[in-house]
């Protein structure tokens, strides 16, 4: 806008090339300003202490038989086996599925059509009819056979001897995990990069000998963080062979529930305590596999949770001080 005539204008001295320039001044920069950020979180800490309120002042929980209950020898008891049932599915799983994964990838239409055809069926039935299942199939087949096929037996079984509650429940849950396992390894031996098969096959190694020492290390970097997120699943999966007559944790529980119809809650809130330190612990292991097999896929390794909280609070105590400073 123009100056109106008369007007007296004031012109601000130019520095000239001998006087040295004015100091410059350290200005605060002032963060953003989120007020929607700041509800949200007001309203999320309220819901989360009334539910914590609610939790430990409500006396339908019965906290004092919650502890009661906690370490009993009965419940423990429970624990070990679904451990151990989930020790034992997660390793026949893995197995049962690298084999299916290698007959879907194998260039043999039969090989491919049977695992695919396993991997749809165990994926579309549910894992309790399968148990159930299992559970009935000596009604079916009353011995088990070793011997030539269409020919001569050479050994013999009682099925009904054989097929425990453990056996069972192990056989069922590795059945039906090797489906879900078989997608995990074929999906991590997909994603190693192509030119690492065509550079293996131009060095005129044997196809065992690749898959072994260049195929299958790299693969297993997708592998295994995808397999221990799939352990927690099945840890989850082991209360349904409490259907099978398998007292494990959760199968206890409802046992005890049954002699104890007041304890109910309680007996819930043990088993709900316990898969959560199982889920916890797994939790754990799947962070830092993947932590371990993302070195050289990204340019810094992801900071532990102790590493969090530390450069948390040294981000803090710093803007403390400059806050006092201020």
């Amino acid at each position: 806008m123009s100056e109106p005539p008369g007007a007296t204008v004031t012109l601000t001295p130019s520095p000239t090339a001998d006087e040295p320039p004015p100091p410059l001044v350290a200005q605060r920069v002032l963060p953003l300003r989120r007020p929607g950020r700041w509800i949200a979180t007001a309203v999320v800490l309220v819901l989360a202490a009334q539910f914590v309120h609610g939790l430990v002042t409500n006396p339908f929980y019965q906290w004092d038989r919650w502890s009661y209950w906690f370490l009993r020898p009965t419940l423990l008891d429970g624990l070990v086996i679904t451990l151990e049932v989930t020790a034992y599915s997660a390793v026949l799983g893995l197995i049962g599925g690298v084999v299916l994964a290698l007959a879907r990838l194998s260039r043999s239409p039969v090989l491919r059509a049977v695992s695919w055809t396993y991997v749809w069926v165990l994926r579309s039935v549910p894992l309790i009819v399968v148990l159930i299942f299992l559970y009935n199939f000596s009604a079916l087949y009353k011995t088990l056979s070793i011997g030539i096929p269409f020919g001569p037996a050479f050994f013999s079984f009682d099925e009904s001897r054989l097929a425990t509650d453990m056996v069972v429940a192990v056989v069922g849950l590795s059945l039906n995990e090797a489906a879900y396992a078989a997608e995990v390894v074929r999906g991590g031996i997909l994603s190693v990069d192509q030119g690492q098969h065509e550079a293996a096959a131009a060095l005129g190694l044997p196809k065992g000998y690749q898959f072994r020492r260049i195929v299958f290390p790299q693969a297993l970097r997708s592998i295994v963080p995808n397999y221990v997120n799939q352990l927690i699943g099945l840890i989850k999966g082991t209360s349904l062979v409490f259907y099978v007559s398998l007292l494990d944790l959760f199968g206890s529980a409802q046992t005890m529930g049954a002699t104890y119809p007041g304890d109910i809650v309680p007996l819930l809130l043990v088993v709900t305590v316990w898969y959560l330190i199982l889920t916890s612990a797994v939790s754990v292991v799947q962070f830092y596999v993947e932590r371990h097999y993302a070195r050289g896929a990204t340019r810094g390794l992801p900071p532990t949770p102790l590493q969090k909280l530390r450069t948390g609070l040294t981000g803090l105590r710093a803007r403390i001080r400059e806050e006092a400073a201020v």
